[in-house]
Order: C-alpha cells, then structure tokens, then sequence
C-alpha cells in the first residue's frame, strides 16, 4: 500500500500532489493514521464525434408530447 498522507500534510502540499496524481502516482489521504480516500489521475474522457446518430432517430421524435405525457414527465 502507498503511504497514508494525513490531511494537514495534504491541505498543505495539495499542488505537488495533484501533479503526482495527475502523472499516474496514486495518493492514499488518510484520517488517524488510517486510509480515508484515494486520490487518482481522472480516466481520459473520450471525444464524441457530432452528427454520430444523424438519420437514426424517426423524425416522429421531435414532435410535442402528448399533454398527458408531458404531464407525467413534469411530475404533474
């Protein structure tokens, strides 16, 4: 297991965590001596592509909702 970095060494050091974090290094933040939470470089986010259901969807989509359904969908 990593070393357990109390949170007023975090608090104090938080930058210089954030860049270990940011280049793979898993930190392990703890409370008493014990792990509390882990903090990790967050996953790539992937790029979608615009149009990528263009001419699935029927047209009948973009038609108003029945008054009754819309209703339901308001909570009302």
């Amino acid at each position: 297991m990593n070393e357990i970095i109390n949170v007023h060494e975090a608090k104090t050091h938080l930058s210089r965590l954030l860049d270990k974090a940011h280049a793979g290094e898993e930190i392990v933040l703890g409370k008493a001596g014990k792990p509390y939470a882990r903090l990790v470089p967050l996953k790539p986010v992937r790029k979608r592509a615009l149009g990528f259901i263009k001419g699935k969807l029927d047209p009948a989509f973009f038609d108003p909702l029945p008054e009754e359904e819309l209703k339901a969908w308001e909570g009302k």
